[in-house]
């Protein structure tokens, strides 16, 4: 069974046609909310730039908030300190 789905998006008023797999289909129409809503805002607050300059805009926001979640995800720092502490067990358990 084709779990693929056709559908369109709006984004800043244009329509986006996307095949998508139909799990994703509320993630990525929630993204276009989103990213319609923070565009109005802007619109709202800046009357003299066009819709490019809105887009861009949200986009870095949203993109600085992801950055922000992968930062405080980040495990590498956990992954090293369990490997040293692996070693020292290792060392450890060799001196028995």
């Amino acid at each position: 069974m084709d779990d693929k789905l056709s559908i369109k998006v709006n984004v800043a008023d244009r329509y986006y046609p996307l095949k998508i797999e139909r799990k994703d289909e509320e993630k990525i129409r929630k993204a276009a909310r989103l990213i319609n809503e923070k565009v109005l805002q802007y619109k709202q607050r800046y009357l003299d730039k066009d819709v490019q300059d809105f887009l861009a805009m949200a986009a870095l926001q949203f993109v600085t908030r992801v950055i922000e979640m992968e930062d405080k995800f980040d495990t590498q720092p956990f992954e090293h300190r369990l490997q040293e502490l692996n070693e020292e067990l290792e060392e450890y358990l060799k001196g028995e």
